[in-house]
């Protein structure tokens, strides 16, 4: 009974390894492009519903760890194996979730306290509204150090490091 039970343990841990480090299973420190998709590895997605059970490996006899409870919070993608993306928030927590809970629409985080949306990429625009730090807002295009962003009804121009959601140096149009 105990070399059975012994053997059992054996083989959960062995699937658990897999599961994490798998051949299809790549993080982003391992490629630039994901197994799966042909994406760039990492990348910024965002939630697509109202609740994402976050799990400790990729299928669904993992344990959940936590859900996320914000549709559209930005989202890193870190990983990928068959169905399931690994993926973390703004504070570098994450897991796994399934590839139908999330959306390609981008979003971002405004993180400081407060922040102002301009008329223009310029710190000397006019300011056009104030954001809290916790909004969530629609990434629209992308210079150098500024990005247009929907958040409120409003539409303006924000600092790129008082967001969270795109890469310092990524442009968009």
């Amino acid at each position: 009974m105990r070399s059975s039970r012994f053997r059992r343990l054996a083989a959960r841990a062995l699937l658990i390894g897999l599961c994490l480090h798998a051949p299809g299973a790549v993080l982003a420190e391992e490629a630039g492009k994901g197994p799966v998709t042909n994406l760039p590895l990492p990348r910024y997605v965002s939630l697509k519903t109202d609740e994402a059970n976050v799990r400790r490996g990729p299928s669904l006899s993992h344990r959940i760890d936590w859900v996320f409870r914000h549709r559209d919070m930005p989202l890193k993608v870190t990983g990928e194996f068959a169905n399931w993306r690994r993926v973390e928030d703004n504070e570098g927590q994450g897991g796994w979730v399934h590839y139908t809970l999330i959306s390609g629409v981008r979003t971002v985080l405004f993180e400081p306290e407060r922040t102002a949306l301009r008329s223009q990429p310029d710190p000397e625009a006019s300011e056009v509204a104030e954001a809290e730090a916790g909004v969530i807002g629609r990434l629209g295009a992308c210079k150098p150090d500024w990005c247009r962003v929907t958040a409120g009804g409003e539409t303006g121009w924000v600092e790129k490091s008082a967001i969270w959601g795109v890469d310092p140096e990524e442009l968009r149009d």
